[in-house]
């Protein structure tokens, strides 16, 4: 191989599209991380430059256009499409930056990312080169999270399926069940359906198999469509007949039980359908003809850097250069807009939380799968234990509540990849009434000392649960704070902490763009959630009063950030 031909036109496309690239795979890398649903997604771009390099072996002669009249349109449809897809590139990063889990955003990227590839695969090779190129490309779209309006309903119509499936064939066997939605309950206790269970995951899993191996053995249009059509119907099937086995499990044996078995069965449905798929694959394509070779003679073949040099090209090299200058400068544009705005924070006092293991009944809870998934913490623990009550002298013990339960949560989020958005949706305002609790009262925000002259500000709200007619409410005081890492450099102690003065996040289009515009990212956050909960009345002030103690029991002061 020889040095001459490393010339601008080889190197320039491979920085430019390798940068185009890495950007949008850093963007869905924090989905990619945090959801298990779309872990698969990792794999994606290595199959994508895999296919695309099978396509490269027999790839068509390039079909330039020759006249100067074919080729100057071609340079305005060019030049039209490019402009527009790499303009389009500022104001998606500078929302990446600021809400960097808004779905659609990661769509439209891609789309100009793959707009912008296939346009320079037409102008290098012309109509059976983009026809070629195309599927490669656009593969990686298997990789991009669903859109909520989609995603959710699809979820939510499988999880109530797989459970009344699962329900009426395990009574079929003797098994007596009752449905609760997508809750299955059996004599052990209840058996949830959730995301994992929906078969959503396998479904997706299963789209990408069923794509990647309908392209290796260059199936028919028709065939690929059937051999997807199949790879689902197997992902579906092994997945009702996951959610019947742990229901049985949870029947005859122990609900606890359920949890040992539940990731065991998943990985076994993702090897059922890469095996399944395989081998439908590998049926469907006994009767397909050879995958013509447009370059037949192999003393033909030439290596990429060769390929490219056509005397016709018409992407000049200066265009590239242009290509990456505004790439750096979307980049470095995006960032110092977000840096502007945070010229007068300062690191806030950092504080942690010493767990009371020594407390009455204390036991650590196991976060949800789905809050996390939610909320994408980097840290999460909760406990609970019991609160002593004491009696007062003179005073009869029924005037105490007989036992007081207290819930801590604490979460923290690093710099990075969330929305700063994200901590103030995890609230005792959003968590409990979904939990069929009912909002009493809110009485605002409270400073609580913790040592010496640093405090923390906390917002009180009460909540009552009807449990049934006959019974008592059951009572809630839950204290939130939000932390910021970064503060205003003249805030009041206390006064950082803007957003749990107001209503929790709603997620409106609205919201996102002020927060871009205000130029607020995510710096580090940290949420403390503090719920005591009893089955008679605690007045407001007790409940202030004990949560006081609290604050200067467990809170430590660990000292400025960095």
């Amino acid at each position: 191989m020889s040095i001459r031909y490393f010339s601008a036109r080889l190197v320039l496309p491979l920085l430019f599209f390798g940068a185009l690239w890495f950007i949008l795979c850093r963007q869905l890398s924090g989905e990619w991380l945090v959801n298990a649903q779309y872990n698969y997604g990792w794999f994606v771009p290595f199959f994508a430059v895999y296919l695309f390099w099978l396509r490269w072996q027999d790839r068509p002669v390039p079909d330039v256009g020759r006249q100067k009249s074919e080729v100057r349109s071609r340079a305005l449809l060019v030049s039209a499409v490019a402009i527009v897809s790499l303009f389009l590139l500022l104001p998606i990063r500078l929302f990446e930056i600021g809400t960097p889990e808004w779905r659609p955003l990661n769509w439209i990227h891609a789309a100009s990312v793959a707009a912008l590839t296939l346009l320079y695969l037409w102008c290098v090779g012309g109509k059976p080169w983009l026809r070629h190129f195309a599927f490669p490309v656009a593969f990686f779209f298997v990789a991009i999270p669903w859109v909520t309006p989609i995603e959710v309903p699809i979820i939510q119509g499988l999880m109530r399926l797989v459970a009344a499936v699962a329900a009426e064939t395990v009574t079929l066997f003797g098994i007596p069940t009752q449905l609760e939605g997508n809750l299955i309950r059996v004599s052990s206790g209840l058996v949830g359906v959730n995301e994992a269970c929906s078969g959503v995951r396998s479904l997706q899993t299963a789209l990408m198999i069923g794509l990647l191996f309908g392209e290796l053995k260059r199936l028919s249009i028709s065939r690929r469509i059937a051999l997807v059509i199949g790879a689902i119907a197997i992902a579906l099937t092994a997945n009702f007949c996951r959610a019947i086995f742990l229901v049985w499990v949870a029947a005859t044996r122990n609900i606890s039980e359920v949890n040992q078995w539940h990731n065991i069965a998943g990985y076994a449905i993702i090897a059922l359908v890469f095996v399944g798929t395989l081998i439908l694959a590998t049926l469907l394509s006994r009767k397909t003809p050879t995958a013509p070779q447009s370059i037949r003679n192999p003393q033909e073949v030439q290596p990429p850097w060769r390929a490219i040099r056509n005397p016709t090209f018409i992407v000049p090299a200066f265009w590239l250069v242009f290509a990456l200058c505004w790439i750096a400068t979307v980049e470095l544009g995006a960032h110092f807009w977000y840096r502007g705005h945070e010229r007068n924070l300062v690191a806030a006092t950092r504080w942690g939380v010493q767990w009371p293991g020594a407390s009455p009944n204390f036991r650590e809870l196991k976060i949800d799968e789905e809050v996390r998934r939610q909320l994408r913490f980097d840290q999460g623990h909760g406990a609970s234990w019991s609160l002593p009550v004491a009696t007062s002298p003179g005073k009869p013990s029924a005037s105490k509540p007989s036992t007081i339960t207290c819930l801590l949560y604490l979460f923290r989020w690093n710099p990075g990849r969330n929305s700063a958005l994200l901590a103030n949706l995890h609230r005792p305002d959003v968590c409990l009434p979904a939990s069929g609790w009912i909002q009493v009262s809110d009485t605002g925000v409270r400073n609580y000392p913790v040592a010496g002259s640093f405090t923390l500000p906390f917002r009180h709200f009460e909540f009552q649960h009807v449990t049934s007619e006959s019974s008592a409410p059951q009572i809630a005081h839950a204290f939130y704070c939000l932390s910021e890492d970064r503060i205003p450099a003249a805030a009041a102690p206390g006064s950082e902490l803007s957003q749990m003065a107001t209503g929790h996040s709603t997620w409106t289009r609205d919201e996102r763009i002020r927060q871009v515009l205000e130029g607020r990212r995510h710096l580090g956050q940290q949420v403390m959630e503090v719920v005591f909960l009893s089955s008679e009345q605690i007045s407001a002030a007790d409940a202030e009063s004990r949560f006081g103690n609290l604050v200067r029991d467990v809170v430590l002061e660990e000292g400025r950030g960095d």
